[in-house]
């Protein structure tokens, strides 16, 4: 007879399919929008070196180690907050996922002193503008751009990304726009994009994008409907979260 029992998932944080992501000391915990871009993020490209930008609790980095498990990677997974530096290292070490290294790092100042950059960039940037008020410091310093304006965000991206690799970022859909035409304004040229929306009846709410130093002249656009009209997660968005997610309904 088949046991239909299921463990309580653990609790201050996110329990994965392979790994359990503790965001409780981390001023911005495990969200879609960081899971999203954690299982869209191009990597056919096989990227040897990446660069996880504000890297909160990990855990675009530790999706990334994930997908990249079979390939020689190293991840850096930088973050202006001591604490969430301390979560990423210590969920990083139980998931067993030696390939991401965290470190604290203000991107502006970030030199990882070596001769070679980077072939992917990802962050789950701060958007918010000062005027939205938050409930402490730490949040509204991870998400408000007043810590890391778009234009620093591009200039370092260009300091740091190699010629061949990727930019892989996600925002909300309405700053889509002005993003793209800012990147390509500083020839950062838009190669990939995914529309997300949380059901049918709702609007866009989420923009991935993926950007490189070429040109190529085309723009692979996809768009997702996270649900079905039953409520129930639809059969594009399980693919996509497949090797991740639990499931559970």
């Amino acid at each position: 007879m088949k046991n239909n029992h299921q463990e309580p998932l653990k609790k201050g944080g996110f329990t994965f399919k392979r790994f359990f992501v503790a965001h409780d000391k981390s001023p911005m915990q495990v969200t879609t929008d960081s899971c999203l871009l954690g299982a869209w993020a191009p990597i056919e490209h096989h990227p040897q070196k990446i660069l996880d930008i504000g890297t909160g609790c990990g855990v675009i980095a530790l999706m990334l180690a994930q997908r990249l498990a079979h390939n020689s990677c190293q991840i850096d997974a930088i973050d202006i907050n001591a604490d969430a530096v301390k979560q990423c290292q210590e969920n990083s070490m139980h998931a067993g996922l030696a390939s991401v290294k965290a470190q604290q790092a203000d991107i502006n100042k970030f030199d990882p002193t070596m001769k070679e950059s980077y072939d992917l960039i990802v962050t789950n940037p701060p958007y918010f503008e000062p005027a939205v008020d938050c409930r402490n410091s730490q949040r509204q310093l991870a998400r408000y751009t007043e810590s890391l304006n778009f234009e620093q965000l591009i200039n370092s991206v260009k300091r740091l990304l190699k010629p061949g690799g990727l930019f892989c970022l996600v925002l909300p859909f309405q700053m889509a726009d002005q993003f793209i035409c800012l990147c390509k304004a500083n020839q950062l040229f838009l190669q990939q994009e995914l529309y997300a929306k949380y059901n049918a009846n709702k609007n866009f709410s989420l923009s991935l994008l993926a950007f490189s130093l070429t040109n190529s002249g085309q723009v692979l656009s996809e768009q997702l409907c996270m649900r079905d009209d039953d409520g129930r997660y639809s059969s594009e968005f399980r693919q996509l979260l497949n090797d991740f997610y639990l499931f559970r309904k």
